[in-house]
């Protein structure tokens, strides 16, 4: 049985509802890489050297990044010449296959970090302008459908809005939002929140934070600051944190990534806006070159539209074209 058809069963053992975000969310990467994908196929009959060095420049152009498609194509080389693949029809299933193995790592637990016991608490960081107050609502949102109960901390105190825009989610996915005036430290807005969060007996705890400052060494230290505060509260807290990044932006999301990783142990991924782009094999590149998990990808405006990072999904949404076409040839 090839990947492909193993991939559509497993499908098919999974909720409709989450298949279809993933293929509708993908549909500009697909269209666009697949499309590729296909004239590459159709131009050459036989996989050869100059079909992988086209397959090379496919890759890289979907923003899978450099590394990434080089480790990727030394890996098809290898799959061509152990399982005599002439035709490059056949090499499809294999491509999809290596992607979903680059994607999902041996061991690797892509959920959060959720307490049985006592308060979880989630930092939110990012720059502005990824998606990171959006996120925030959406993850509120997430973890309610799971039984949760949730608060939320306005810990941007600097951007003019933040505040408000965080409250706007607060009411629409019906969750408070712990906060100060405009310009507070940000750590005393962390110490009310935890008192908040105490007093209610919540079980999880969202923080915002800062996205700009004057200048990248005020925003690292600040966040610094809010962790140390949140340690000193919660021992081993933050439990998680989540970086934000906008697929859209593409390779200048991994520089992103690893400045903040550097300020604040960075523990997961949130990528965002991959609905937006056709360039969605960021994921791929930020996930093989930072070593970090993706744990929920934005696939739409929705409330419901953040959804927990599967690779298997995010291969099928990506290939779904060819899924389907193999399944027409076989009947």
């Amino acid at each position: 049985m090839s990947f492909f058809k193993k991939l559509k069963n497993k499908m098919t053992e999974q909720t409709t509802e989450v298949t279809d975000k993933f293929k509708t969310g993908l549909e500009k990467t697909r269209s666009s890489f697949a499309g590729k994908m296909n004239d590459l196929v159709y131009r050459y009959r036989k996989v050869d050297e100059d079909f992988f060095e086209e397959l090379e420049e496919v890759l890289i152009g979907a923003d899978v990044g450099v590394t990434t498609v080089m480790t990727l194509i030394d890996e098809l080389k290898d799959e061509v010449r152990q399982r005599n693949i002439k035709d490059t029809k056949d090499i499809q299933p294999v491509i999809s296959e290596k992607l979903a193995e680059l994607l999902e790592k041996d061991g690797e637990d892509t959920a959060l970090n959720l307490q049985a016991d006592g308060l979880t608490v989630i930092l939110v960081v990012g720059v502005n302008g990824v998606g990171k107050t959006t996120s925030i609502g959406k993850l509120s949102h997430y973890l309610k459908e799971q039984g949760k109960s949730v608060i939320l901390a306005a810990g941007d105190t600097f951007r003019a809005g933040a505040i408000e825009q965080l409250d706007v989610w607060g009411e629409r996915v019906d969750v408070p939002v712990i906060k100060q005036q405009a310009g507070s430290d940000p750590a005393a807005v962390m110490y009310d929140a935890i008192a908040a969060a105490r007093s209610r007996k919540a079980d999880v705890l969202i923080c915002d934070t800062a996205g700009r400052l004057q200048n990248k060494v005020n925003l690292m230290n600040e966040l610094a600051k809010v962790k140390r505060v949140i340690e000193k509260e919660i021992p081993g807290a933050p439990h998680e944190v989540l970086l934000v990044l906008d697929a859209t932006t593409g390779q200048n999301a991994m520089s992103q990534a690893k400045t903040f990783g550097q300020a604040t142990d960075v523990s997961g991924l949130v990528l965002t806006k991959l609905d937006g782009t056709a360039k969605g094999g960021i994921v791929m590149a930020i996930r093989q070159e930072l070593d970090l998990p993706v744990k929920f990808i934005g696939l739409g405006e929705q409330k419901n539209d953040l959804q927990p990072f599967d690779a298997e999904q995010f291969v099928y949404g990506l290939f779904k074209d060819m899924i389907e076409e193999e399944d027409e040839k076989a009947e």
